[in-house]
């Protein structure tokens, strides 16, 4: 056998519609393959030309769909299909393709269409779903983000017990009793057909045949209270309850429309939405103010990380999650901080602040991960002062450990004597990074300026951001240094758009999708408020502030917030998924949406990355 045709079949098998089709009828297809390559630039077919006998799939590189020569409609990437429609339609080309970078493309023949693909229902329904949902890249950032606006707790849905335990009409109490002892539930649905006719709770047990007015031998229909309460697998908390108040029941059948007249698929009980209100992020904050102890924090903890894989379920707006779980963080912290100052038994001697950094900083940190702190007293460098902040800072930091925040291996913490300064040291730390700056020292600027108080006196953070702010306009060459810098992870893709993997080490052929793709998008954030004067610290606020003032670059900002809210979900849900951090992905586990959707986000990280080689005018520098 062919061994060509072998491996073109072995790739197009994951790629849809021809994922839908048996195994020989790919090898058919794959044996009339021709593989052609393009140059950079050359044409493929032209706009209002004749329609060739065949359409293309891209193996390789990329490919772009013109109007008029010159406007970009559509760029295909690897295992995009184009130059079918125009077969289809039997018409002409209405859009002109050239290879906008060196590609190689599967030509397939078109009796293929309409031998194989046309005939096979999934694979037809797909192409005709793909015409009809064609996004832009901007829409596709937003229908992958999963970003609706939900911005109250009780727009969430309910979390329901999608495993129903049910019986039919012609069961008898006893075994109805029997059934719901074995399965340890307190409700039963009666169902014909699959329908639901009634349910049973303990509480008809207790009521109707405990008391003896029904024998324990008659049909559960009987007891069963009928009709039953339906609602719809996207029944919000709040409306669950007042469905429960309104017709004062405790259960709710869940189904596939909500009506008695499809099938059951779940059961929503008053305790289920008890235990989803014991996460709710208020009754959370209320918790930690009531804990006094590490051991307390840590429970709270574990359940707003139960409350963070709620929302990703639900496809909450990633901002407005990103929000919740930064509050509870903080919240967190700053009872870690009042449990310690306790057990000093002692006040601090001066005024202070608790600084976070990094992505704590930024109020960006989804998942647990190491932590990134300091400490930030009032006035100068003092050995009594000194010894009380270390002091704080260690029994801080080791109470964060025991509620799940990690060590920072490379020990920035308030614990080390280095982040546990004063005013006054603080402002010698940022005047040395500015106007050294070194290649360490910048690596410092790009943790610590992104710094928040957590607790403590917050005017000693306005006093330090005004210092950092004066003396930054003194020294230009150092924002052209951090602007080289914020260039040092170029756009992820590699030779033929292939995404850029770790190629040793423990993560070998996996992407760092904090490296590669996020971190590209906070440092040129950062960067460019920092040029413009301005103090936000989270990156999609960051860039939100850049659209007000820059309305000429409003698209790039807005591409770059799009992008940077699919990869903080990526990131979110593949580190819940996996029980890590989310940072390295393994691609195999990806989607070919996933893989296009992250190709996206690459788009705009390219793009403002150009935008700052221009502007700092570092073309020399590179």
């Amino acid at each position: 056998m062919n061994t060509i045709p072998l491996r073109i079949a072995d790739h197009i098998k994951n790629v849809p519609p021809f994922s839908y089709l048996e195994k020989e009828t790919l090898y058919q297809i794959a044996s009339e393959v021709v593989v052609q390559y393009f140059e950079k630039d050359d044409s493929i077919f032209t706009e209002g030309g004749e329609i060739k006998d065949c359409f293309y799939l891209v193996h390789e590189g990329a490919v772009g769909l013109f109007s008029n020569e010159t406007t970009l409609v559509e760029e295909c990437d690897e295992g995009d299909l184009f130059g079918l429609r125009a077969l289809i339609r039997k018409d002409y080309y209405k859009l002109s393709a050239v290879a906008i970078e060196e590609t190689i493309l599967y030509t397939i023949p078109a009796q293929a269409y309409e031998d194989y693909l046309k005939n096979n229902r999934q694979a037809s329904d797909f192409i005709i779903n793909s015409f009809a949902n064609k996004l832009s890249g901007k829409e596709m950032h937003k229908r992958l983000s999963k970003a609706s606006e939900v911005l109250l707790e009780d727009s969430i849905r309910a979390n329901f017990s999608k495993n129903p335990i049910t019986c039919s009409d012609e069961t008898s109490i006893e075994n109805a009793a029997q059934i719901m002892t074995v399965k340890r539930v307190g409700s039963l649905i009666v169902e014909h057909d699959k329908k639901p006719l009634g349910i049973v709770t303990d509480k008809d047990l207790r009521i109707k045949v405990a008391t003896g007015k029904f024998s324990i031998k008659e049909k559960v229909i009987h007891i069963m209270s009928s009709p039953v309460i339906c609602a719809s697998p996207d029944i919000s908390i709040a409306e669950a309850q007042i469905l429960m108040m309104k017709h004062k029941i405790t259960h709710l059948c869940i189904t596939a429309d909500g009506t008695m007249d499809t099938e059951v698929i779940g059961v929503l009980s008053e305790h289920d939405i008890i235990l989803i209100r014991e996460n709710n992020p208020s009754v959370l904050i209320k918790q930690i103010k009531r804990s006094y102890s590490a051991s307390d924090l840590k429970d709270v903890k574990e359940k707003s990380n139960q409350l963070l894989q709620q929302y990703i379920q639900q496809s909450a707006s990633i901002t407005f999650v990103s929000k919740i779980i930064s509050e509870i963080n903080s919240a967190l912290t700053s009872r870690a901080i009042e449990l310690a100052i306790e057990d000093l038994g002692s006040k601090p001697p001066v005024s202070f602040t608790w600084l976070s950094l990094g992505s704590q900083g930024r109020k960006e940190q989804m998942l647990t991960t190491d932590q990134d702190n300091a400490i930030l007293y009032e006035g100068k460098a003092d050995p009594a002062s000194k010894a009380y902040f270390l002091k704080l800072g260690k029994m801080v930091t080791n109470i964060l450990h025991e509620v799940g925040f990690e060590y920072c291996p490379a020990e920035m913490m308030a614990s080390n004597e280095k982040w546990c300064l004063s005013m006054e040291e603080w402002k010698g730390q940022f005047k040395k990074w500015i106007e050294q700056p070194t290649e360490e020292n910048i690596m410092f600027c790009t943790i610590f300026f992104d710094f928040t108080s957590f607790f403590g006196n917050e005017s000693l953070i306005t006093e330090l951001n005004d210092f950092i702010t004066n003396l930054m306009k003194k020294n230009k060459i150092f924002l052209k240094l951090l602007a080289k810098n914020a260039l040092q992870n170029p756009a992820p893709l590699g030779f033929f758009r292939q995404f850029l993997v770790e190629d040793s080490g423990e993560h070998k052929n996996q992407f760092d999708i904090k490296s590669r793709a996020m971190m590209p998008l906070v440092d040129a954030a950062r960067l460019l408020t920092l040029e413009s004067g301005q103090i936000q610290r989270n990156t999609i606020e960051r860039f939100s502030s850049l659209i007000d003032d820059e309305d000429h670059n409003k698209e790039i900002y807005e591409n770059c917030i799009e992008a940077y809210k699919t990869l903080l979900e990526f990131r979110t849900d593949h580190g819940l998924n996996n029980q890590n951090s989310g940072r390295f992905i393994v691609l195999d586990d990806l989607t070919k949406l996933e893989k296009l959707a992250l190709k996206g986000c690459f788009k705009a990280v390219k793009e403002i990355q150009n935008l700052i080689m221009v502007r700092f005018q570092l073309a020399q520098l590179l």
